[in-house]
């Protein structure tokens, strides 16, 4: 059977999660309804309605009621989702005889309050799953990270070898990344507003009724607290329908959380290249496979995890951009481009953070091909330490010391041996020249940074619980 549902066919970075069913457009419509629910809910708290409105309401404001296909289709007339879903939800009380409730709904507010509202809603359901799969990520890579504190592997610089390093190091700044992106992602989902503004962000129709009635009732700010308070959001006091920063700064802390995700993703990509072959995937039962190399075992939750990373920040440009060009008290465009850019950043974080949990998890490392590859550059691994040690008393100098290393290059020769025969014994034994050698003896603060990283992750995790 053909349906108009979009099941990311073309996305597998997030189809399929959990992201996936809470940024559906069934979940949107339902946060769009809830949001409606709420305000006939306060409604009724405070004496502006019977308490059977608002029950009426609740029992109407079920997505799985409505044919969100039409609604999508009649969303053309009028510019977004909410005004035909709106007229749907009064049709259904309507012919449920509930016509206080029909007449109650959506009093005083507009379009706007409800879908800017609504989007807050859907992030904070989305953000749980997110912030959940990014602590058991990290939770990870601490794991890896104090494991492997004291295995060597080669750091690359340029592509090139550059110095020697500990696995336990660079797993350590994955982790950095992923607590860096993740207390940005609380604070952020910690303050998602809500928006209420009634028309043009004056709340000029809820006001004058309320003053009309003159029951000596809760005032307009407690009824919008109140409201917060039942969605679980945060009231900012003031509208923010022409201050487009709450959906901005939460597109950068889901866009963070993607490129923290993605220079792990990226990183794995390398070292799993059987050349290289420090690193695997965790493997899975139908994952990997190739259509017609039977041999391949493909890092698909890095491929995925790095589709996601390079589709993420052109969603948060989008959503810069009509920050940064909205006009007016309800922009003519820019707002609608932000509900496409914002729902893709929340299935992108979703679906990343889900596949990161499990690469973190289940990662396995290969310290016998990093100890290979460490032989493949040898003593010249050294370089940088060989000669700022040796020059000073190596027979010519500096100059003579890089021309060494230059022919230990070029020549394919033996670096130990021609190093040996340049500097005086007197001035370097035999035993302290060859522990200048030793990759261990040259890691400098490795272990103290891998321990900073480790306390900081774990004054995180016990932070946020």
């Amino acid at each position: 059977m053909m349906t108009d549902a979009d099941f990311g066919l073309l996305d597998p970075s997030w189809a399929g999660t959990a992201a996936a069913a809470a940024t559906s457009d069934t979940a949107v419509a339902q946060a769009l309804l809830d949001v409606e629910a709420a305000w006939v809910g306060v409604l009724a708290d405070a004496g502006h309605c019977a308490p059977a409105a608002a029950d009426a309401v609740d029992a109407a404001a079920d997505a799985s009621l409505y044919d969100l296909a039409d609604v999508a289709r009649r969303s053309a007339g009028g510019g977004n989702p909410l005004i035909p879903l709106l007229a749907d939800l009064r049709a259904e009380l309507q012919a449920n005889d509930a016509a206080e409730a029909a007449a109650t709904v959506h009093r005083g507010a507009t379009s706007q309050d409800i879908v800017d509202t609504a989007l807050m809603l859907v992030a904070s359901r989305v953000g749980a799953t997110i912030r959940a799969d990014l602590a058991t990520a990290a939770t990870g890579l601490a794991r890896l990270a104090d494991t492997h504190r004291g295995t060597i592997c080669v750091a690359r610089s340029l592509t090139q070898h550059a110095l020697p390093t500990t696995f336990g190091l660079r797993a350590a700044n994955w982790l950095a990344g992923l607590v860096a992106a993740g207390r940005r992602l609380d604070a952020v989902l910690a303050g998602l507003p809500l928006q209420w503004g009634g028309a043009v962000g004056t709340l000029a129709s809820l006001t004058d009724a309320l003053e009309a009635g003159n029951d000596g009732g809760a005032s307009v700010p407690e009824l919008v607290t109140a409201l917060a308070a039942r969605l679980g959001l945060v009231d900012p006091g003031t509208p923010w329908h022409t201050n487009r920063m709450p959906v901005t700064g939460l597109g950068a802390a889901l866009a963070d959380t993607v490129a923290a995700a993605g220079t792990m993703a990226a990183d794995v990509l390398t070292l799993s290249r059987p050349e290289i072959a420090e690193v695997s995937e965790p493997r899975a039962p139908g994952r990997g496979g190739s259509s017609a190399m039977p041999q391949k075992q493909n890092p698909v939750l890095s491929v995925l995890i790095r589709q996601a990373a390079l589709s993420a920040p052109q969603q948060a440009a989008q959503l810069f951009l009509a920050a940064g060009t909205a006009v007016d008290e309800r922009p003519d465009g820019a707002w609608h481009s932000e509900w496409a850019a914002l729902r893709s950043l929340l299935r992108l974080a979703g679906g990343t953070t889900s596949k990161l949990a499990e690469l973190a998890t289940g990662l396995e490392v290969h310290p016998s091909a990093m100890g290979a590859n460490a032989a493949l550059t040898g003593d010249l691994l050294l370089s940088e330490r060989i000669t700022a040690r040796l020059a000073p008393v190596a027979d010519g100098g500096k100059p003579a010391v890089q021309e060494l290393i230059t022919r230990s290059l070029t020549e394919g020769l033996d670096l130990r041996p021609l190093l040996r025969g340049a500097v005086p014994a007197a001035a370097v034994s035999d035993a302290e020249f060859d522990a200048l050698f030793d990759p261990a003896g040259y890691l400098g603060q490795a272990g103290t940074f891998t321990d900073r990283i480790l306390a900081d992750h774990a004054a995180w995790s016990t932070a946020t619980g």
